[in-house]
């Protein structure tokens, strides 16, 4: 393949990264805004019950989480940038809440889609542990 072929190649790649940071609405709203950024659909996540409505979800009882689901463009920003959103619009050490909005389908995490964005999450995570501490290398 050669070097332009390659490149464009490059720019089509997409990839798909998913957060629940609180309420998905409002996530949402701060990742639409993104350059690089194409798509963002609002859902849930992570229960043991196929295609909940947002009544059954709000009971608590289903296990799920609301979360948006970022297709993005890896050439433009990264997956560690997307990062950023959750952890600066959501305290995850605020269990199970995001301001007036309480249960567990509001609780931070990450659903990621390949080992890369494992270990990306946990490093930033990691970072991130590491700063509040005030710990230092």
């Amino acid at each position: 393949m050669g070097r332009e072929q390659s490149k464009a190649a490059a720019s089509t790649r997409r990839e798909v990264a998913t957060f629940g940071g609180g309420c998905f609405w409002c996530t949402e709203t701060v990742f639409t805004a993104l350059k690089g950024v194409e798509k963002v659909e609002s859902g849930y996540s992570g229960g043991a019950v196929a295609n909940p409505t947002h009544e059954q979800v709000s009971t608590g009882t289903t296990g799920h989480a609301e979360v948006v689901q970022t297709t993005f463009d890896p050439g433009v920003i990264s997956f560690k940038e997307l990062l950023e959103i959750p952890f600066s619009t959501h305290d995850p050490t605020t269990l199970n809440r995001q301001g007036p909005d309480v249960g567990a389908q509001y609780r931070s995490v990450i659903f990621y889609h390949s080992d890369q964005q494992k270990a990306t999450a946990e490093q930033v995570i990691k970072e991130l542990t590491r700063e509040k501490s005030g710990m230092r290398l």
